[in-house]
This record gives C-alpha cells, structure tokens and sequence, in this order.
C-alpha cells in the first residue's frame, strides 16, 4: 500500500485527521464531509458497535490501512472490543459473533463484491434480524464508508502499517 502519494496533505495541524489529510485542501468540502460522516454514526438506528464492525469489515476490503488502524470512541464506549475486532478480520467471521453480528458481516462483505447479489436465504435472514430502517442505516453507512476509504487508498501515500488508535467522531 505504500505507493507515492498523489496528492499532500495541507500544511496545517488542526487537531483533527481529517481537516489536516489530503481532504483539508478543498476546505468547502471538510465540513460537509465531517457533517455526514457524524450523520452515519448518530442518525441512524444501528448501535455504534454495529456501526464500527461494519466500518472495519468494509475496510478489510477496500485495503485502507488508515481505517483497518482506527477505532472509533462511541463503538468502543458502546462495547466494542478488541476480540471482536479480531473476529470479524478473516475470511469468515468466527462463529462466536451474534447471529446479527455474523449477518451483518455477510452483508457488509455482499456490498463489496456483489452488492445485487444478495440470495433469498440473505435477504429473509437480514428482514428477520433487521427493520427496514435499519438496513437502509446499514446500505448507507457501508456506501459512505467504502466511498471514503477508496477515496484515501486512491490517493496514495498511505503506509504499510499503522498502530491502533483510538480517534472522536469528527465534528
């Protein structure tokens, strides 16, 4: 992943990760990005914890080692943990998620590789775990997430490995 950076982060420490990496260079833009990303992660039905697993699932498909390296601190205020964490990176989900976890997963990895795909023994076991609400919560946020983390894989420059670190929802 380490390939050269296409674009350069702007000269400026804010404070925030995301005002101050490549998407600081169009300022217009920042806020209504930061605007929906706290959108996906307070207005909708899903825990935070749902949210975060999602986030993560999605980012071992896309490669962005920036996402795969963050968590978030409502998921983990939530109850997210490490282990969890851990469970939902392999190639299938380890069977001690929830049910609702072990199919939001399935969802999520769906989306990134066929997302009309999806089988009537999916479909009935995602209407019968989730409201409608909460699906299109979940078709939302994993289309932001996928957007953004293609969005910074896409630019470059990202390294080969990043250490956990634990960041506010921007605001």
């Amino acid at each position: 992943m380490g390939s050269n950076a296409r674009v350069q982060a702007p000269a400026q420490n804010t404070g925030n990760v995301i005002r101050d990496s490549a998407l600081g260079i169009v300022p217009r833009t920042v806020e209504p990005y930061l605007a929906l990303n706290a959108a996906v992660w307070d207005a909708g039905p899903l825990s935070a914890a749902e949210v975060e697993l999602a986030r993560l699932r999605n980012a071992r498909h896309t490669g962005c080692v920036m996402c795969q390296a963050v968590r978030y601190d409502v998921a983990i205020s939530d109850g997210l943990t490490e282990e969890k964490v851990q469970m939902i990176r392999g190639a299938e989900p380890d069977a001690e998620l929830s049910a609702r976890e072990r199919l939001l997963v399935a969802f999520v990895d769906q989306y990134n590789l066929d997302p009309s795909g999806i089988d009537q023994g999916l479909q009935n076991a995602l209407l019968q775990e989730f409201s409608e609400a909460e699906l299109l919560h979940l078709s939302l946020l994993v289309a932001w997430f996928n957007g953004s983390s293609r969005c910074a894989v896409a630019l470059g420059g990202m390294p080969d490995a990043m250490p956990r670190m634990e960041i506010s929802i921007p605001r």
